[in-house]
């Protein structure tokens, strides 16, 4: 078998990453087996249709490295497959349908739905559609069906599903599934306004499409039992099916954004590596074998397996996605420096800090062990880009009556320093530290005060030795005429 996968998003709004994950999973098993994957937008539902919703997937598809291997023309430009550009391939599949006696023509009004409805929770009855006293094709018959027609009364087709019996199939994950036909309802297929449901476009699709796996949520495990049975209403051979687990909150509800992000252009903006999120994502649900957490995407290609996916729903970590970018972080510094300037480029410039690209690799080097995400620098070490802000308490709690003869003698030695290196300044330092009597680090977090104005960071020898001596004496100098004002005025 030629293994042939799609992912069918519904422009309703950003790629969430649960569907990031599922596209993953379906691009994972078609290239680990030399198979295609397709990607097709189910936009049959135009009331819910989400303007620039496709561009988002479309960048976020391709921001991760999960390229889809068909595009047809549309307009003269390549794209994903479009069910609203199918629609004509639909009806006639509809039609063909009610020809084999599968499905059948229904002429109820919305009101006469909701009357039903009613009479049906009256009687403790489960909602469904009751084709024996409906205004359908079997209650009316053939010729009253006709002259509804042709007189262009609004009509839906629903998929007649057998009154008796048992819908059966296997799912890679979860097993045999049989559902009674009983608890399967007529389906719309066709709408009155000539639009398919999501049932019909989907099955339609999967088959002329030569679909051999469906990989999908949880969520549409419920509406299997009728695509199946529609696949045996047209004749055609059910593609496997696989059911992928629920991602969960921490409290293990359903993944939500009450509990955080859930779009996946909110992690492109926070700054992760597409390889650390796709890495996170792919073992949400998946179990490779041994104790190894992190996978390249080839690898992560050349291990898959749809039978070690658990049916256990995943918990999205933050903490552990955090800790698989920091991780990544520290590879790309040994081997892709560059890139990681690119990359904060962007962020330093929002804040209006334009430096060079060795010094923002420098910075990086520097500080990359203390943080997650690569814009985290901005926010803990500000200081490397502009002049510090001086933090109240950290001034109280260090300055003692010597602080300002302490640092003012660190100034003159800094302004004379040769060699300019964080080693000969962390000799010359200690030096100092021994002359008057006081451990290193006393000078130390007082040249981090008047430095970087942050209790914590970089090595401080380090950071003075990135900075410059200019910019160094420079902060010196201006933290001791802020202390000397503070002082004056205590």
């Amino acid at each position: 078998m030629s293994v042939r996968v799609r992912f069918a998003p519904s422009p309703t709004g950003f790629l969430h990453i649960g569907g990031l994950r599922t596209a993953l999973y379906n691009y994972l098993f078609a290239r680990h087996h030399s198979g295609r994957f397709i990607l097709r937008i189910e936009d049959t539902d135009q009331t819910r249709y989400v303007p620039g919703s496709v561009e988002d997937i479309l960048a976020s598809l391709r921001w991760a490295g999960i390229e889809p291997d068909e595009s047809p023309v549309h307009g003269g430009n390549y794209g994903p497959y479009t069910q609203s550009e199918r629609t004509d391939i639909y009806r006639h599949h509809a039609r063909l349908l009610v020809e084999r006696g599968t499905a059948y023509y229904a002429f109820d009004t919305p009101e006469e739905l909701e009357r039903m409805r009613q009479r049906q929770q009256a009687a403790g009855i489960a909602p469904h559609y009751d084709r024996s006293s409906m205004r359908n094709q079997y209650t009316l018959g053939e010729e009253e069906t006709q002259r509804l027609l042709v007189a262009g009364s609004p009509a839906t087709i629903r998929l007649k599903v057998p009154l008796h019996g048992e819908v059966k199939f296997d799912d890679i994950i979860r097993g045999t599934i049989v559902v009674p036909c009983k608890d399967v309802d007529d389906q719309i297929l066709l709408k009155s306004d000539g639009f398919p449901t999501y049932h019909l476009a989907n099955v339609v699709d999967d088959h002329l499409m030569g679909i051999t796996h469906v990989i999908r949520g949880e969520e549409w495990l419920p509406s299997t039992p009728k695509h199946v049975l529609l696949y045996h209403a047209f004749g055609w051979e059910s593609p496997l099916f696989a059911h992928l687990p629920l991602l969960l909150n921490p409290d293990r509800s359903k993944l939500s954004k009450r509990h955080g992000d859930v779009a996946v252009r909110d992690y492109i903006a926070k700054g992760y590596f597409p390889e650390a999120l796709v890495n996170f994502i792919a073992l949400l649900g998946w179990n490779p074998d041994g104790d190894r957490e992190l996978y390249m995407l080839d690898e992560l290609i050349e291990a898959f397996s749809l039978e070690r996916v658990n049916k256990a729903g995943a918990v999205f970590d933050i903490a552990k996605l955090d800790w698989m970018n920091a991780q990544y972080l520290k590879q790309f510094v040994v081997r892709d420096l560059p890139r990681l300037v690119a990359h904060i480029r962007p962020f330093l410039e929002e804040r209006g800090w334009n430096v060079s690209d060795d010094y923002i690799a420098r910075v990086i080097v520097l500080v990359h062990e203390r943080i997650h995400r690569l814009p985290e620098l901005i926010d803990f070490a500000p200081y490397m880009f502009s002049p510090p802000e001086y933090d109240d308490d950290f001034f109280r709690s260090v300055w003692t009556d010597d602080a300002a003869q302490l640092i003012e003698e660190c100034t003159q030695l800094i302004e004379s320093l040769e060699p300019w290196d964080a080693e000969t300044l962390h000799n010359r330092i200690s030096t100092l530290a021994q002359a008057h009597g006081v451990p290193f680090r006393i000078i130390g977090t007082l040249l981090r005060l008047a430095v970087t104005g942050r209790r914590v960071g970089a090595g401080m020898m380090d950071t003075i030795a990135l900075l410059g001596k200019d910019e160094t004496v420079r902060r010196l100098r201006t933290f001791l005429r802020w202390t000397s004002e503070r002082v004056a005025h205590a």
